[in-house]
């Protein structure tokens, strides 16, 4: 047992806490970035990108825990959908913290899923992303993404990313998530955010209102299908700057998931318009640290320059890691690249550097040399 599980752990088994928002607080306590309490289990987060129990000794929740944890802190309207719907997703915010929500019926009982929102906005400095991404969000019209795998802190880079335009520029900003995670003050911009199922029906739905509402830089928080993509981009050719999330692992992904939401007749226009509107694509990933205490961000940033917007006007998306290997001189990394910096300065281990590379036989030929 860690030095960690231990102070966690006490001497007898622990009974189920009064109330969610007892697990809220410890897990803010300790830097849990998730909390999951689901019938059937014990309590459980995930710490530094791992999941395990929170005290090895602590009770397994029954039906009936997992009931009256999740009747303890639902409102009237969120008890109602989940009866009614069998989930319920919603942004909770008691006065010690904010957390992104999710509660679902399933075969055993109810299953809560708690996401742990820092409650500050993080700066580009902070997230220690490179000065190119200012670049991208200085243009007053066109497309950029943030993607990568559930968990990787893609809406902590894209309120990053709203807060800085918020600092530099006179300009008003519509943000559409699913839901709020970050609350946004004014700085020099007005901010309007709107809540999926709460303020409106879809994020399809909201980016057409949207576009009646005199934005000049709309984010929506995800992009799942063909009516919000297209939106997305037609938004980002009439004169907006639109930013959005994917749940895509690199850009050349990210582009043929943006072009084969479409009919294939309809492709050929897509690819033109993309080359065109696609300002960047920021791909990220966090990689554990050796010693298990924390993360580290490895990030692939694609700049759309003439010899991009050629691979994706052609269907060649396969040629972009080579056109981003050229492109360091205009601020290109590969996500291989980042990976064996951060083994380089000893952040991460071998092991996970040669996991994560997306050109394993290269990365091998690295560590031989």
């Amino acid at each position: 047992m860690s030095d960690t599980e231990a102070t966690l752990a006490p001497a007898d088994t622990l009974p189920v806490l009064s109330s969610v928002d007892d697990y809220l607080r410890f897990c803010m306590e300790y830097d849990a970035s998730d909390l999951h309490l689901a019938t059937g289990s014990q309590p459980t987060w995930r710490r530094f990108g791992n999941l395990q129990p929170i005290w090895n000794n602590a009770s397994i929740l029954t039906a009936e825990d997992s009931r009256r944890l999740a009747y303890g802190f639902l409102g009237e309207k969120q008890i109602q959908l989940l009866e009614e719907k069998g989930d319920v997703d919603f942004a909770y915010s008691p006065g010690y913290g904010r957390f992104r929500s999710s509660v679902v019926q399933q075969r055993l009982g109810i299953d809560m899923a708690f996401r742990v929102i820092n409650a500050n906005t993080r700066s580009i400095d902070d997230l220690g992303l490179p000065d190119t991404v200012r670049t991208l969000i200085r243009y007053h019209n066109g497309l950029v993404l943030v993607t990568g795998p559930v968990g990787c802190g893609k809406s902590t880079t894209l309120a990053a990313l709203v807060d800085e335009i918020n600092k530099e520029r006179q300009d008003h900003i519509i943000t559409l998530e699913d839901p709020i995670e970050y609350v946004l003050e004014p700085k020099s911009c007005h901010i309007n955010q709107r809540e999926v199922g709460t303020h409106t029906e879809s994020f399809a739905a909201a980016l057409r209102g949207a576009l009646r509402e005199d934005p000049d830089i709309i984010m929506v928080g995800e992009m799942r299908d063909l009516e919000t993509i297209s939106l997305a981009i037609t938004a980002a050719e009439t004169g907006h700057l639109v930013l959005g999330t994917l749940h895509t692992g690199n850009s050349a992904r990210t582009l043929d998931r943006v072009l084969d939401v479409f009919p294939s007749d309809q492709r050929d226009q897509i690819r033109i318009m993309v080359s065109e509107s696609l300002r960047g694509i920021i791909s990220q990933q966090l990689v554990p640290k050796p010693d298990g205490n924390g993360r580290v961000m490895a990030l692939e940033l694609l700049v759309n320059t003439p010899a991009v917007a050629n691979c994706i006007r052609e269907g060649k998306t396969f040629m972009l890691n080579g056109v981003m290997q050229t492109g360091k001189n205009v601020g290109m990394i590969t996500m291989d690249d980042s990976l064996r910096e951060l083994y380089s300065k000893g952040l991460i281990t071998r092991e996970e550097c040669e996991s994560r590379a997306e050109d394993k036989v290269v990365m091998k030929t690295f560590f031989k040399s």
